[in-house]
């Protein structure tokens, strides 16, 4: 049985191949954090309207897009959330096992812009010192600011 189901899925190679993968596994959107920094070493936080009253404090975030590297990911939710411009860096994390997403961050830096946020998503942004993050912040996002281990 497995030489035939080998012997098959050579014959189907190419698009077919992919398409048979595509239906058999599952799918996950993936949710792509910036950590962003600027040159005195404060991270950009936003207020998110869309977020809980209690935590509405966090990094830029967004999902990607099909085809999009996830480093651009964070390029585009920072100039479309707050018209700066950024350079990704290093990847910081990657956290799965959640339902339908996978969620991965990335250091950025700001290089430029004149800040003018989204008033649908967004109802501020700062720059703050790590040592004086504020109240009503996501957890996992002090977290990735401060290099702690995640949970």
């Amino acid at each position: 049985m497995k030489r035939m189901v080998a012997r098959l899925w050579r014959l189907i190679r190419g698009p077919l191949q992919w398409r048979v993968l595509w239906f058999a596994h599952a799918k996950f959107m993936v949710g792509v954090t910036g950590v962003v920094r600027n040159d005195v070493g404060q991270v950009l936080l936003l207020k998110h309207r869309m977020w809980p009253p209690e935590r509405p404090w966090g990094l830029p975030t967004g999902y990607a897009i099909k085809s999009e590297e996830f480093p651009l990911t964070i390029v585009r939710e920072v100039k479309e959330e707050t018209g700066l411009s950024v350079k990704p860096g290093r990847l910081v994390s990657v956290t799965s096992g959640y339902k339908l997403r996978v969620e991965v961050a990335y250091e950025a830096l700001h290089t430029g812009g004149t800040l003018k946020i989204d008033n649908f998503e967004i109802l501020e942004a700062q720059w703050f010192s790590t040592d004086s993050l504020p109240e009503g912040m996501q957890d996992s996002h002090r977290q990735l600011i401060l290099g702690d281990p995640q949970e």
